[in-house]
C-alpha cells in the first residue's frame, strides 16, 4: 500500500534548484535508501518531505487513515502528529538534559492532562507521568541505552547519541522514520550494530524507513529499493543490484567515462 507520494517536487533557493522535479513513491513497511554525491539534494528532499522547507512546486501526499492527504507546506510538528519522524545529519539533542528526558520530551503529544492538573499535581498527572516514564525506559531498552538513562545526553559517546536520536524519533510513534546519515562518524563495529538495529526496528514497530547514507555497504545490504539523486534530480531508482550496475549512477559517483 502506498504510504507516501511526492510528485514533481522542486525547491529553489535564489534561482538554484536544490531539488528539481523529483517524484517518488514509498510503500508500507519498505526500507528505502536515498543516495547521491555530496550536494545532490538529499537532505533538502528530506526537509521538504518532513515540513522543514515548503516546496517551490510539486505535491507531497501521506496516507492518513486510508486516504491520501496533501502535506506539502505543513509545519513539521503537524506532520509529526500524522506519523512521520526524523533524525538529523547534525545531531540535535537536548544535551544538558538526561537521556531519559530527551525521550520523554518527544512524547508531549501523548500527554492527557491539562495545565491545571499539572500545576496542582492531581492524581491524573502522576498516572500519566508514570506511563510516559515506562514508555521512555522501554524505548531506551530497545536501543540499548537503559543504563545511560540518567546521564546527560552530552556525555554519551557519538554512536550512543545517534541511537538516542532514533529513540526520541520512535517516541513520537511514527509510521515513517527518516534517518539522515545515521552511520556518519561511526566506526565499522558501530555501523554493523546500527544495521542490525535498523532491521530490528523495522520489524518490531512495523515501520517504513527512509535513510540517507554514504556508507554503500550499509545501503546495499539493508535497503530494498534505492533512489539516486544528482544535482537535485532523481537519476535512477531500483533495487540494490539495479543501482549498482546503473551507468548513470556509476558516472555520478566516479565521473564521466569511468569504468567498473
Amino acid at each position: 500500500m502506498s504510504l507516501l507520494q511526492a510528485n514533481n517536487l522542486t525547491r529553489i533557493f535564489g534561482g538554484l534548484a536544490a531539488v528539481s522535479d523529483v517524484s517518488l513513491e514509498i510503500n508500507e513497511n519498505e526500507l528505502i535508501g536515498l543516495i547521491g554525491p555530496n550536494g545532490a539534494g538529499k537532505t533538502t528532499l528530506f526537509n521538504l518531505l518532513t515540513g522543514v522547507y515548503e516546496p517551490s512546486a510539486g505535491t507531497i501526499e501521506l496516507n492518513v487513515n486510508g486516504k491520501m492527504k496533501s502535506i506539502g507546506g505543513m509545519a513539521p510538528y503537524a506532520i509529526t502528529k500524522l506519523g512521520m519522524a526524523r533524525t538529523f545529519q547534525n545531531i540535535r539533542l537536548f544535551k544538558n538534559l538526561t537521556v531519559l528526558d530527551n525521550v520523554k520530551i518527544a512524547m508531549s503529544k501523548n500527554i492527557k492532562y491539562g495545565a491545571l492538573t499539572a500545576i496542582l499535581r492531581l492524581p491524573k498527572y502522576y498516572e500519566e507521568e508514570a506511563k510516559i516514564d515506562k514508555l521512555a525506559w522501554d524505548l531506551l531498552e530497545v536501543v540499548h541505552l537503559t543504563e545511560k538513562g540518567n546521564e546527560l545526553a552530552k556525555n554519551l559517546p557519538y554512536g550512543e547519541q545517534r541511537r538516542l536520536e532514533i529513540a526520541r524519533a520512535l517516541a513520537t510513534e511514527p509510521k515513517i522514520l527518516f534517518l539522515d546519515e545515521p552511520a556518519a562518524g561511526m566506526n565499522p563495529q558501530e555501523t554493523k550494530d546500527l544495521t542490525v538495529l535498523i532491521r530490528r526496528l523495522q520489524k518490531q514497530f512495523g515501520l517504513t524507513i527512509i535513510l540517507i547514507e554514504h556508507d554503500m555497504s550499509l545501503v546495499m545490504s539493508l535497503c530494498e529499493r534505492i533512489y539516486v539523486l544528482d544535482y537535485g534530480k532523481c537519476i535512477a531508482s531500483g533495487n540494490p543490484e539495479e543501482i549498482r550496475n546503473n551507468p548513470r549512477v556509476i558516472e555520478a559517483y566516479l565521473g564521466e567515462g569511468a569504468e567498473c
